[in-house]
């Protein structure tokens, strides 16, 4: 997961603005989603996506293999990303069904999109303002073009409710989401022309209360190969082995 400031918009891109348009259009045009009143960005909701059934399997396969989460980039701040998150064996069969049914609802083909990563957020655990899209001017970007290239959507969905906090708010574009089981969010990381939108910048805020599971599934432009490249923990210097 990458770092950002709001220096980082990069180039423009057909294809990805291709895309943007073509998963929204599917969107709107399924009665169970719903388009989020914003302005500044592509969020869609689906609320009860995940049975009761899926989000108890995928609360225990997140805490069967769960490591704590990393970053594409180093920070002083030990405070930045403090949760666990484990990445769920694609060809798992009660992970591929959900996989592809997330990528069917979106139009994208399943071979674009990343391993899905299981993330738990303990007491006062929290991710703080970040966007999911890949910097340009970053060492890993020579890297990530040869393995998919861009991020354009992403899923994300809510395995449980939680007492208190743990919300993910967009303060640019406006909105907050309350931790609600089965809810898959939505959003088109790319602006009208496929270029980087700094408003999809989010927050998995504090758990105040309760433990938080979500999963997360992020799409590429093109199919994603895996690839070894250094991670690092929040207040950690040194890259952790992939």
């Amino acid at each position: 997961m990458s770092k950002t400031n709001g220096n980082s918009k990069g180039s423009a891109s057909p294809e990805r603005a291709r895309i943007g348009r073509e998963v929204a259009a599917r969107l709107e045009a399924n009665p169970n989603v719903r388009r989020a009143k914003v302005d500044l960005a592509q969020v869609y909701t689906y609320p009860g996506f995940l049975s009761d059934g899926d989000c108890d399997t995928l609360i225990s396969l997140i805490d069967s293999n769960s490591r704590p989460s990393t970053l594409l980039a180093t920070t002083q701040d030990p405070e930045y990303r403090t949760s666990d998150s484990s990445d769920l064996y694609r060809w798992a069969p009660e992970v591929q069904a959900i996989d592809d049914r997330i990528a069917h609802l979106l139009g994208i083909p399943p071979e674009n999109a990343e391993t899905m990563q299981g993330q738990r957020y303990a007491l006062n655990q929290q991710f703080r303002a970040h966007c999911d899209y890949f910097h340009e001017t970053s060492s890993y970007w020579d890297t990530i073009v040869e393995t998919g290239g861009q991020r354009t959507w992403t899923a994300m969905a809510y395995l449980n409710d939680v007492e208190e906090g743990g919300a993910t708010w967009f303060p640019r574009a406006g909105i907050r989401f309350k931790p609600k089981r089965g809810l898959l969010v939505m959003w088109n990381n790319m602006t009208a022309d496929g270029s980087p939108n700094y408003d999809t910048l989010h927050e998995g805020m504090r758990v105040v209360e309760g433990t938080k599971y979500i999963i997360t599934k992020w799409f590429r432009e093109a199919a994603w190969v895996r690839a070894a490249i250094p991670t690092y923990r929040s207040g950690v210097v040194d890259a952790d082995e992939d």
